[in-house]
């Protein structure tokens, strides 16, 4: 009787201990640092979507980033790196995807860090690259621009309207012809959508504000997992994004990255960056 007391009081001390460190632990999060020949990037990696986090922060540890090229760029939109074959020694790609942690709360908004993925017809359950990210640069949306849009909202539209295929179809179209046909296709679908389900698309106000005002690239939403945002350094995406390129979207200078990870308490990153956690 006295073991098996003992036993249970020691199974609850270490709970209590584990409880306690977890606590700790999460006064903490980390700060990446993406460094450039034009500058820095201050990176905040979010926790609802935990195997993106692990995945980005495993990689920098074993320096997989470093000296890699930011090998896709289109202005106004955003830029991409983490190509394993841009280190130029012949290195080959990893060969597994991170099941997609697409998450309502995140929006392309100008800075976002979002995952690289294959297109649907190859990847239908839009998995994410192991080690390709995308930074949003965007641009601004205002007055008939600014198309209301909740990737969401029309997904369960569609669902509903069991038109997914057809409609997604023609939105694919008219995104190959130009964004502008893009739109117009797309308002013109919201319209059809809400007469016939009376769900109207409409997207958040802070949302609305922040596309409208700082940019993004609010067609990628609901599409690609967000895990994490630009928080100081906004500025350096203007500068890679400025940058000539060729065929590709490939810029004609090598624009490499060195990237970092420092363990810091939570309070001391709002202070510093003004990032304010949930």
């Amino acid at each position: 009787m006295i073991k098996r007391v003992f036993f249970v009081g020691f199974l609850l001390g270490l709970i209590q201990l584990q409880a306690e460190a977890f606590q700790k632990k999460s006064k903490f999060d980390y700060i990446v640092t993406i460094r450039t020949d034009l500058g820095e990037m201050k990176v905040i990696l979010y926790d609802n979507t935990p195997k993106h986090k692990e995945n980005f922060l495993k990689l920098i540890g074993d320096g997989f980033y470093d000296s890699l090229t930011f090998h896709r760029v289109i202005k106004d939109f955003m830029v991409q790196g983490g190509n394993p074959a841009s280190r130029g020694d012949g290195s080959q790609g990893l060969s597994y995807r991170i099941p997609a942690e697409i998450n309502t709360t995140y929006f392309h908004e100008k800075g976002a860090l979002a995952a690289a993925r294959q297109p649907d017809r190859v990847n239908p359950e839009k998995e994410s690259s192991p080690s390709q990210f995308y930074i949003v640069d965007g641009e601004t949306f205002t007055g008939e621009r600014l198309v209301p849009f909740n990737t969401f909202v029309i997904d369960a539209a569609l669902k509903a309207l069991k038109q997914d295929g057809p409609i997604i179809t023609q939105l694919r179209e008219a995104l190959d012809e130009s964004r502008e046909a893009y739109n117009k296709k797309l308002t013109e679908l919201s319209q059809d959508i809400a007469a016939e389900t009376g769900i109207q698309v409409v997207l958040p106000e802070e949302r609305l504000k922040v596309y409208s005002e700082v940019g993004g690239a609010p067609h990628l939403d609901g599409l690609y997992t967000i895990f994490g945002k630009v928080i100081l350094g906004l500025e350096v995406i203007d500068k890679i994004a400025e940058e000539q390129v060729g065929a590709g979207n490939v810029p004609r200078k090598d624009i490499r990255m060195y990237v970092s990870v420092e363990r810091m308490k939570k309070k001391k990153i709002t202070k510093r960056y003004g990032y304010a956690f949930d």
